[in-house]
């Protein structure tokens, strides 16, 4: 927390306004709207629930197709299956870790043959990564189909000087506890559409008509946020450009120490882009390094260091393994690559030098050891 939260949050409880509406939830639309660049914002329960109802703003239902970044959390996917559309799943490319431009525009052409485009492709940003916009925008407006931005882990970050998350038709944000900012659960949904905005207050809402009594006449949902956690919002958001520096410094301070010892690779910083660092990723050369991503994270959790692996393909998993999917080249699969090569270190914004500097240690101990013994044997 950022020590003003409490400001806000008794100004709800003094105002009693408690319920998902409210002064927090109004000013904290405007000043994520104006933080970002954008029309409009509508706070909501989560970054899945905005996903959702980008989707169904564009007009997404049963028997249709969405493309959607492999790379990534299952929340990216989860809302197509809510709305009873198909997923089919592009792989990445290197430069980024995100949507391969090759694979999307191979996927589109055979789509247009097949007589049936996607009506939307969810592009993730990974990481806290932009994907690269510039070209994907260009192929999906050639195909006349809209891109929902996932900027879920890219909150703070820009590509060529526009914020991350207000490149597609809607932008989508997620305040979950693991994020750089924080209302310990919630999202946003953005758009210059403001009549599309509203339209998603109005769902998100229970979707109740204008009427004295309660009467409903399409289905809603109960995604709205509280102003208690709004008011959490507008404290977390002041400190915003802090909490990228010191994941941008987190990030530096590994890529100083370790960036050196042969075989690893440190995630890429596209040109022109400027990422959050949310989370520090690498990858472990097979062909150097003996000791492999998961095993490394098994022996740093015996030494109570926490290290996750990158985000399995959505491809791969058991809930999507019927759905189609696109790799970046005919026998180049860079997704499951990336898995089965990549890992995540501990990345706070409240890390310090010195638990940051044992972490270091014990990973250049652990993989220095493992050189070692390959160069003996």
């Amino acid at each position: 927390m950022s020590g003003n939260e409490q400001k806000y949050i008794c100004e709800a409880f003094e105002t009693n306004w408690i319920a998902p509406l409210g002064p927090n939830v109004d000013e904290f639309e405007k000043e994520f709207a104006t933080y970002v660049g954008t029309e409009g914002a509508a706070s909501l329960s989560s970054g899945t629930a905005a996903i959702h109802l980008a989707l169904e703003l564009i007009g997404i239902g049963r028997g249709d197709i969405v493309f959607c970044s492999t790379l990534t959390f299952v929340a990216s996917a989860n809302p197509i299956l809510y709305l009873g559309a198909e997923p089919i799943f592009i792989d990445s490319e290197e430069e980024t870790w995100n949507m391969s431009p090759i694979a999307l525009t191979r996927a589109l052409e055979e789509a247009q043959a097949n007589g049936k485009l996607p009506k939307a492709v969810i592009v993730v940003n990974l990481y806290g990564q932009s994907a690269k916009f510039d070209e994907l925008l260009e192929i999906c407006n050639e195909f006349g189909v809209p891109i929902v931005e996932d900027a879920a882990e890219s909150l703070g970050s820009l590509y060529k000087g526009k914020q991350s998350g207000t490149l597609g038709h809607f932008g989508i944000y997620s305040f979950n506890g693991n994020k750089i900012i924080t209302t310990s659960g919630g999202g946003m949904l953005v758009s210059n559409d403001l009549n599309a905005l509203d339209r998603s207050r109005f769902l998100s809402a229970q979707a109740r008509d204008l009427a004295s009594h309660y009467q409903h006449s399409t289905i809603g949902y109960n995604y709205r946020m509280s102003n208690i956690l709004a008011g959490v919002g507008r404290a977390q958001l002041q400190v915003l450009n802090e909490r990228v520096k010191a994941r941008r410094q987190v990030f530096d301070r590994y890529a100083e120490a370790l960036g050196s010892i042969t075989g690893v690779h440190f995630m890429p910083e596209l040109q022109g882009t400027f990422s959050n660092r949310w989370l520090t990723a690498l990858t472990l050369d097979p062909k150097v390094i003996q000791i492999t991503p998961f095993d490394l994270i098994k022996k740093l959790e015996l030494e109570n260091i926490e290290a996750r692996p990158v985000w399995k393909p959505l491809h791969l998993q058991p809930l999507f393994e019927a759905c189609k999917f696109y790799p970046h080249e005919e026998r180049v699969i860079v997704s499951e690559k990336l898995f089965a090569e990549g890992l995540c270190l501990p990345s706070g914004s409240n890390l310090t030098i010195q638990q940051q500097d044992r972490i270091i240690i014990i990973i250049k101990r652990l993989l220095m050891t493992q050189l070692l013994q390959v160069e003996i044997g």
